[in-house]
């Protein structure tokens, strides 16, 4: 056998190469992570949002008795208790805007609809407080940590501006086919033409 023929033979022998594996999906951003048991539906999971952020706003009174308790048993070195507390304050008063928001959000998404949508959207905000529905065994401490690590899911404030911004969209389409006359309507308004004068007839 020529040595052609045997380089011939030994590539014929050797294995095909294995095809390569697809690359692993990319990981999905934290802000765009959907809460547990939030609806997908951009106009109810903000109702959601509204929900659960109203909860947590609302157990503000009952919760911070135990709050400062735990702020002072345990302090971390070089720490204020005022300082820390005032951090509880700041955030009240950004989640009353961030309300503001979703409420925005979800009025502009109402108007826009071409159907009622109102009753969905508070079925949607009591969704969100169930968050904060915990049963008897839940000691208050408990309900004060788990107030005291909450956040407001990122994913909140992006699908509402995005909502917001896609439904002031559509009504302003609504609103100019509502307010723009038919062809067949138009036609009908438009005064008659002025009779064209003609040349009397020659005697």
């Amino acid at each position: 056998m020529t040595p052609f023929a045997i380089a011939l033979a030994l590539f014929a022998q050797d294995p095909a190469p294995a095809a390569a594996a697809p690359p692993p999906p990319a990981a999905e951003a934290p802000e765009d992570r959907l809460p547990t048991g939030a609806p997908r539906d951009d106009y109810q999971f903000v109702g959601w949002c509204y929900g659960a952020l109203r909860g947590y706003l609302d157990l503000h009174d009952e919760v911070m008795p135990e709050v400062t308790r735990i702020e002072s048993q345990f302090r971390k070195p070089g720490t204020s208790l005022a300082d820390d507390l005032k951090v509880y304050a700041d955030m009240q008063k950004q989640g009353r805007a961030q309300l503001k928001t979703f409420q925005a959000a979800l009025t502009a998404a109402e108007k826009a609809s071409v159907r009622p949508i109102n009753t969905i959207g508070a079925g949607a905000v009591r969704q969100g407080r169930q968050v904060w529905n915990v049963g008897p065994e839940v000691t208050q401490a408990r309900k004060a940590q788990e107030w005291m690590s909450w956040t407001l899911p990122a994913r909140c404030e992006t699908v509402a501006a995005s909502l917001e911004q896609k439904a002031k969209l559509m009504g302003a389409t609504f609103r100019v086919n509502e307010a723009a006359p038919a062809p067949e309507a138009a036609a009908a308004e438009a005064p008659a033409p002025e009779p064209t004068p003609t040349d009397p007839p020659a005697k």
